[in-house]
């Protein structure tokens, strides 16, 4: 008899003692059927449904209820339990290792590029975004979130160091801007929700096509629209693969979400995990980067390198921002 289900046999107390173990094995079994739906998710390459592509964000930090549920198993002594815990942690474990390409390119350097991306929640952060780039003096800004109040003060403060310019006009979390020191050519924007515009950027004589990212985050019920407007970057960071590429913003998405990695499956590199930062967490920036998900993303292509990621604590807004340099190399 599975000790975990004893039933009262005799007065010799072994009844006692597996109805004491009982609760103790359907807590554990509780919680791995919880992981195991994510895991299971996460292995079949699918984002299934609400609560599944959120928890898939903080899929780390599925290790904590797994090594609770083995306590569990251990006091119940259910052996075929930790069986399950195991295999459970084992997978965490794999699917936790970076996901994508690396390499380095063959070719000489011929640009260097300094990138900033921010998510300033509805313009609040602003002012401290604005402080960020005099501070750091990227090359290339992108803002998510920045409504008409914030789209007013990047030009009014940073128009002298930044005279190039995209933006998507908008209110609250729809309004998107992209600021370059280097001239820029129009590009089409990415269709969808909140504002995700487009460029092809002069970088000391060689084309970069710069991307803004800002998908809507999946959202109980809206699931789909997320992953719709995912494929719709991916359909963009695949349609000129011969151009050097950026694509940075606010992806509401991380490596452990199937729509995010099929980005990356386009032949784009994370450029935190090229400079070996992939899991420091973004979001949400009050419990950074204690507990947290990198949700904000510089995508580059193979053309790149990178080094000096950097998360900025910026006052008044969810999410940190990110800065990296990067290296523009020729193709060979």
């Amino acid at each position: 008899m599975d000790t975990a289900t004893a039933e009262w046999t005799d007065g010799s107390g072994t009844g006692r003692r597996g109805g004491r173990r009982r609760p103790a094995a359907w807590c554990a079994a509780l919680l791995f059927a919880g992981v195991s739906v994510v895991v299971g998710c996460r292995a079949a390459d699918t984002d299934g449904v609400t609560p599944v592509p959120q928890l898939l964000a903080f899929l780390p930090w599925l290790l904590v209820p797994t090594a609770a549920g083995l306590l569990f198993t251990l006091r119940a002594r259910w052996w075929t339990g930790a069986v399950w815990g195991v295999a459970l942690l084992g997978l965490l474990a794999w699917f936790i290792e970076p996901y994508g390409k690396t390499g380095e390119p063959t070719g000489p350097p011929v640009a260097g590029l300094r990138v900033l991306t921010s998510n300033v929640e509805f313009g609040r952060g602003t002012g401290s975004l604005i402080d960020a780039v005099r501070r750091e003096k990227p090359d290339l800004v992108f803002v998510q979130e920045c409504e008409y109040t914030c789209d007013a003060a990047l030009k009014r403060e940073l128009a002298d160091a930044y005279p190039h310019r995209r933006a998507v006009a908008g209110g609250g979390s729809e309004g998107s801007v992209l600021l370059s020191r280097f001239p820029l050519e129009a590009a089409e924007s990415v269709p969808g929700t909140m504002g995700m515009p487009g460029a092809v950027a002069d970088v000391d004589g060689h084309a970069v096509r710069l991307q803004l990212a800002h998908p809507m985050p999946p959202l109980p019920g809206q699931e789909d629209l997320w992953r719709r407007e995912l494929g719709r970057l991916r359909a963009a960071a695949a349609a000129d693969p011969d151009t050097p590429t950026v694509l940075a913003g606010d992806f509401n998405a991380s490596q452990d979400h199937a729509a995010f990695r099929r980005i990356l499956d386009t032949g784009l590199r994370d450029a935190t995990r090229l400079d070996g930062a992939d899991r420091t967490p973004t979001w949400p920036a009050r419990t950074a980067p204690a507990f947290g998900v990198q949700i904000d993303h510089v995508l580059v292509s193979e053309e790149f390198t990178a080094r000096r990621a950097r998360f900025l604590d910026l006052a008044d807004t969810d999410h940190r921002a990110l800065v990296v340099d990067l290296t523009l190399h020729a193709r060979r």
